[in-house]
């Protein structure tokens, strides 16, 4: 088995708690439905937000959705002028027999814009 990534984004909207986990339960929910992904093939996820994006840990929503066992970090992305505010990112690293270009990226509401190249915001 190999391990691959899994990338996906979603636009927050607002910076609350409740907001934060409802915005990363729905994207990590359509990552794993995407891919077929068992929690137990999941090695690790690394949540990233945009500065904006302050009021709870991401990767409580993983916790709260049974991923107990995988290795979960959070921080925030690059302040780059012109970036999409009230982003919220993953990576998943996922262990998996597919080859990387059968992985499926998802990429939510207002997120879309960040990879065009997928139409309907996954690919």
């Amino acid at each position: 088995m190999l391990t691959r990534g899994i990338r996906g984004a979603t636009a927050v909207g607002a910076n609350t708690r409740e907001a934060i986990l409802e915005a990363t339960r729905e994207l990590l929910a359509a990552m794993v439905e995407a891919n077929g992904v068992k929690v137990e093939d999941i090695a690790s996820a690394f949540f990233t937000s945009s500065r904006d994006l302050n009021a709870e840990f991401p990767a409580l929503a993983a916790r709260q959705m049974g991923w107990t066992d995988v290795a979960l970090l959070c921080g925030h992305e690059m302040d780059v002028p012109g970036a999409l505010r009230m982003c919220l990112r993953i990576l998943i690293h996922v262990n998996t027999e597919k080859k990387a270009s059968e992985m499926v990226h998802v990429y939510l509401h207002s997120a879309k814009v960040l990879r065009p190249d997928f139409e309907g915001g996954a690919g």
